[in-house]
């Protein structure tokens, strides 16, 4: 381990995923510091306020009683026995993966890395980017990973807002540059992780990220597709995958709905057809899954048009409610959000669009400031049409059939009622 350190773990990059991370590994008695070149983030933490759904303000106060400290200037690293990267890794304009993020912070570890270091990358990216990209630049400098500092990849499995698994019981899988590697990482984890899972290496590692979150993706566009059709021959989706559910093996349950959201599923296929296609290979599968899920708000929006023209309403002029805008029920999120593509698409044929969601204050769309209704089931019996978008426990779905002139249910979590049309 660096004999220098005064830090047992230093966290690049406080968002969903290393604040969690800071919290877990705060608790459990380990000195650690966060960093992130955002100062109001940074200053928002020093003094007690979190930017994070999963993570309280209260939660913050009890990181900061327990020695966690926020910083915005990466000195701090050269104090550190360990250093954890998780900074986002979106795509760029053309789909291609944007590791701007990850190369600053590398940048800045090899700037202040130490013997016996160890640095495990979390952010999301294609196989071979821990061994072609992170380890060069690391031991530029001199230092050689495996002899002198500790490399590893860890794949994050952060899913906020779920009330059952979090970081300390889910699983962590780690893979090193070499088994001494893997060794350090997994005795870092298990202070604060249930359970550890080591990897042949650190390709295994990133693969197994992108393996997990293009599976969902396929399935989802599975149903997806057939959402499109079913409806036309006479089939209820929703009751056939009740019924295929019952099968205790062989099966797992997928659904419908208006896209896919959030920092995972829209985005780590591109990882993974990114560097399939880099070889000169298709890998027609995930890039037939995300067309499919990317038609979805379209899907929504002439599903829509279709509902009010049997009413015998044009959309042009029709009050469209859409109920819930972030990504996932019951947070604030909103990347990636398809509600935002289905908001376009009503804006672009003239609807008068309003929304409503107990997370989201204020809703901007392309520069548009669509209006929120402050009760949704008042909004609702006033809307020629009603979307649901998200289901957050706030929302009352029985009430809101009752009180609904017309609601279309994207997600299929309304019962079975003369005013709900499922997607």
């Amino acid at each position: 381990m660096n004999r220098n350190s005064t830090v047992d773990l230093v966290i690049i990059g406080l968002g969903y995923v290393g604040l969690p991370l800071a919290r877990a590994a705060s608790a459990s008695g380990l000195k650690v510091v966060g960093l992130d070149r955002s100062e109001p983030v940074v200053q928002g933490l020093s003094s007690g306020s979190s930017h994070v759904d999963d993570i309280s303000d209260a939660d913050v106060r009890t990181m900061l009683d327990q020695g966690f400290r926020a910083v915005s200037t990466p000195e701090v690293i050269a104090e550190a026995a360990a250093v954890v990267i998780c900074v986002p890794t979106p795509l760029t304009e053309h789909g291609a993966p944007n590791l701007g993020a990850v190369d600053s912070a590398v940048a800045d570890i090899a700037a202040h890395l130490r013997p016996g270091t160890l640095v495990v990358l979390e952010s999301t990216t294609y196989p071979g980017t821990t061994d072609e990209v992170v380890r060069p630049r690391l031991e530029a400098g001199g230092l050689k990973a495996g002899t002198d500092f500790y490399l590893a990849f860890s794949p994050e499995r952060i899913d906020p807002g779920n009330p059952t698994y979090g970081l300390e019981n889910t699983p962590k899988v780690v893979g090193g540059t070499t088994p001494d590697c893997t060794k350090a990482a997994r005795s870092l984890y298990e202070r604060f992780v249930g359970s550890v899972v080591e990897a042949k290496g650190t390709r295994e590692a990133e693969m197994a990220k992108l393996l997990e979150n293009t599976y969902r993706h396929v399935n989802i566009a599975l149903v997806n597709e057939m959402a499109m059709f079913c409806r036309e021959i006479g089939v209820d989706l929703w009751d056939a995958i009740r019924c295929a559910s019952s099968k205790p093996f062989g099966f797992a349950p997928f659904y419908p709905g208006p896209g896919v959201g959030g920092h995972c599923i829209p985005i780590d296929p591109n990882y993974l057809s990114y560097k399939v296609r880099s070889l000169g290979i298709p890998f027609r599968f995930v890039e037939l899954a995300q067309e499919i899920n990317q038609r979805m708000p379209a899907h929504v929006v002439s599903r829509a048009a279709d509902l009010l023209n049997q009413q015998g309403k044009p959309i042009r002029g029709s009050r469209v409610l859409l109920l819930g805008v972030t990504y996932k029920p019951d947070i604030s999120d909103q990347r990636e959000s398809p509600a935002v593509d289905v908001a376009e698409l009503l804006l672009e044929r003239g609807a008068d669009l309003v929304y409503y969601d107990p997370r989201v204050a204020d809703w901007t769309v392309e520069g548009t400031a669509v209006p929120r209704v402050e009760d949704y089931l008042a909004g609702a019996a006033e809307a020629d049409l009603t979307i649901l978008l998200q289901q957050h426990s706030e929302l009352d779905l029985d009430e809101l059939a009752d009180r609904s002139r017309l609601l279309f249910d994207t997600r299929g979590k309304s019962a079975d009622h003369p005013q709900v049309v499922k997607l």
